[in-house]
């Protein structure tokens, strides 16, 4: 179930691409761009006084990404990014001079976004915003889709005008037909996870997760004590353990990455020292989580810094969802996609044992920091699962 952190880089600081990507400095340039978006504004910030109190814990903050810039879902930090650093970057090289973020909109930065096509395989979250920022700078998207994903996901990234291709197999399928196909055409692939050649971009993506930490750590009264990150590649895992890192040195908290039991790619390469790619299995209810092999990049500052990796079964992710629906006490009702809450998921079976909790320093002054990191992005399978409609859950809420 848990396994620490052994690699021969852990504790050692990260290097300079590492700071430069997800220190302080670049989250100023992410908010830059963000200022430029309709709807931007920080994430709630819950306090599960109740649950803390069950488990004996001194505090849990949790970030509610459901609420992130109308797509219910971190990624819409990411991919938009990266997707708008790059059309920034094609104007000030068509142009011949510098682009600032506040020209995005205007008539020549947008000629010039409308000559390029933006690509990328998703399982619904990261493609939706892909789709968004392409739909925002006056670009073309193509988004790939594999057979797991659900109708209603394809349906939101379709609203923002993408082109839609269906791709038979799984996420890690899809990756690879987008890659042959994009390349081929023109396109620029804007992926969140990397492969050797295919590194600066991925680094954007997590860039633009850097913005949720620095809310994040405004919101919470004392910077955490211990963080429960949930991953599918790593990407997100990553830029919150590095900005932490970066931004807290010595005082960083304790990070704990939190897999899927079925698609464990960065538990298994923890426990090996190494990134590997594992063999597929069963499909996971994790389906924003489900992928095979870890993005270089992200593994490369997981094995600096994060602490732990641990993996949740399939019941794990249900409960949790179910539990955020009917809180404790007066703690708020949190809508939680079937990703959304295995961090506190995570936490909540590390609790369960003595020898981990001791071994992890997790007791009455623990302050523990997780990100629901999606909503109900299918609202019909999300009451499937819960039994409440995610409207019925927030109304409890007042």
């Amino acid at each position: 179930m848990f396994v620490n952190n052994s690699h021969p880089n852990h504790g050692i600081a990260l290097g300079a691409i590492d700071v430069e990507t997800l220190g302080p400095g670049a989250t100023k340039r992410v908010e830059r761009v963000l200022e430029q978006r309709g709807g931007n504004g920080p994430t709630p910030m819950h306090k599960l006084s109740a649950l803390a109190q069950e488990l004996g814990v001194g505090a849990i903050h949790v970030k509610d990404e459901s609420f992130r810039l109308g797509l219910g879902s971190f990624k819409a930090l990411g991919g938009a990014y990266a997707l708008i650093v790059l059309v920034l970057e094609e104007a000030t090289k068509r142009l011949g001079r510098p682009t600032d973020a506040s020209e995005l909109l205007t008539p020549k930065v947008r000629n010039v976004a409308a000559e390029l096509t933006f690509a990328c395989a998703t399982d619904g979250n990261h493609g939706r915003s892909v789709a968004q920022g392409a739909e925002f700078v006056g670009a073309k998207s193509v988004i790939f889709v594999h057979s797991g994903v659900s109708e209603e996901r394809v349906a939101a990234i379709a609203g923002f005008g993408a082109e839609i291709i269906r791709v038979a197999g799984n996420y890690d399928d899809s990756v690879a037909e987008a890659t042959r196909i994009a390349t081929a055409k023109g396109w620029t692939i804007v992926s969140d996870t990397s492969w050797p050649g295919y590194q600066r971009i991925p680094r954007l993506v997590m860039q633009g997760y850097t913005a949720m930490v620095r809310e994040a750590l405004a919101q919470m009264e004392s910077p955490p004590t211990h963080v429960f990150v949930q991953a599918g590649v790593g990407g997100v895992a990553a830029a919150v353990a590095g900005y932490l890192a970066i931004s807290l040195g010595e005082k960083r908290p304790t990070f704990i990455v939190v897999d899927p039991a079925r698609a464990a790619c960065l538990y298994e390469s923890a426990r090996a020292n190494k990134p590997v790619k594992i063999a597929h299995g069963e499909p996971t209810v994790m389906a924003m989580l489900e992928c095979y092999e870890p993005s270089p990049v992200a593994w490369q500052v997981l094995s600096h810094v994060a602490d732990g990796f641990m993996i949740v079964d399939e019941g794990d992710a249900i409960g949790i969802m179910r539990r955020l629906a009917r809180p404790l006490g007066t703690d708020p009702a949190i809508v939680s996609g079937e990703s959304g809450g295995i961090g506190l998921a995570g936490l909540i079976e590390v609790c369960k044992h003595r020898e981990l909790r001791d071994k992890l320093s997790i007791g009455s002054t623990a302050r523990v920091f997780v990100i629901n990191t999606e909503g109900a992005t299918d609202a019909r399978r999300y009451e499937a699962l819960v039994g409440l409609t995610p409207a019925a859950v927030l109304a409890q809420n007042g």
